[in-house]
């Protein structure tokens, strides 16, 4: 009799489960739903388009019940779902090629889960190679690949009525398509710069070896703090090394600097990189070019570094300088 007693309480117990479990999915749905239409009126800019609000059933069943082998990164997975200013910042970035585009999101679950296309290649490691197989890029690709990043970053300065600065740049928030085009996404710790200021104050937030030395010790973030990081990448991306070695190389060694417009190339690039190009003239040219633009972004001043828009046409002119 005992028996029979515990089994007809277990569904009773269940159903009172799933019944507060759908309160708690409405509450949340309800909480982050003001939020999320808040700043979507807040940004209204006509240039974002709607997005696909998915249900929590719908999310568990794609992901498997949010199945590890899912998950692209898991920091970036922490990221994606804990962030309701990435949707924003994301939706008005899924007019531009080279940004991951923003297919809907859940606002069922306690913090906020996003659905993005899918990137076929997959996304890039710390040290600039595909985290699938540790696949090392050609130079070809590494270029055109900074070059349209470089597109996205512009567009994130310039597109809006304010400029909205990423600050997470990184290697690591880079995906690929099935073509090698780059897809920038993760927008959770991006701002905007308010109205009649040039910059904004606030703790600084990103990845050592990325980060700004100003954003650092000065709490001052602005454009030139994507700036500064995208330099960074474009070391990461020409000497295959992760950012904190990088920023060890530039300190320890002291023939990582121009003079009279000649560049120890052949003493920091990624070997790979130099068997490619060979004693091609032009090809060793390039690599300077690149390397000189990645010194100008990384300038300890911020005034000395170059506006985004001016580091994206000099790659389009690295990358037409030597005829296809």
């Amino acid at each position: 009799m005992a028996s029979k007693a515990l089994f007809s309480i277990i569904p009773r117990v269940k159903r009172k489960e799933e019944k507060e479990e759908k309160e708690e999915r409405k509450r949340s749905f309800l909480k982050n739903g003001s939020m999320l239409l808040e700043d979507l009126i807040a940004s209204c800019d006509g240039k974002s388009h709607p997005i696909r609000c998915y249900s929590a059933t719908e999310i568990i069943r794609a992901t498997n019940n949010f199945d590890r082998s899912c998950i692209i990164d898991e920091l970036v997975q922490f990221n994606m779902y804990r962030a309701i200013r990435d949707i924003i910042i994301s939706t008005q970035m899924s007019t531009h090629k080279n940004s991951l585009k923003l297919l809907g999101c859940c606002l069922e679950f306690e913090l906020p889960a996003l659905v993005f296309e899918n990137a076929g290649k997959g996304g890039l490691n710390f040290d600039g190679s595909l985290v699938a197989d540790n696949e090392l890029l050609p130079w070809k690709t590494r270029l055109r690949i900074a070059k349209q990043l470089a597109s996205a970053l512009t567009y994130l300065h310039t597109a809006f009525p304010r400029p909205i600065v990423h600050r997470n740049l990184r290697s690591t928030c880079i995906l690929l398509d099935d073509d090698y085009v780059p897809k920038l996404f993760d927008f959770s710790l991006s701002i905007t710069i308010p109205p009649d200021q040039l910059y904004v104050e606030d703790f600084p937030r990103g990845i050592v070896g990325y980060m700004d030395p100003t954003y650092q010790t000065q709490y001052i973030c602005s454009e030139k703090t994507d700036v500064y990081s995208f330099g960074v990448v474009l070391l990461v991306f020409l000497m295959r090394r992760q950012a904190r070695i990088v920023r060890e190389y530039l300190t320890r060694d002291p023939k990582l600097n121009v003079s009279d417009g000649q560049i120890q190339i052949e003493t920091i690039a990624d070997p790979k990189i130099l068997e490619e190009v060979g004693g091609d003239e032009q090809a060793q040219q390039q690599l300077q070019d690149f390397l000189a633009l990645a010194l100008l972004c990384i300038q300890e001043k911020t005034e000395a570094r170059p506006d985004m828009i001016d580091v994206a046409k000099e790659l389009v002119r690295i990358d037409k300088s030597i005829l296809p």
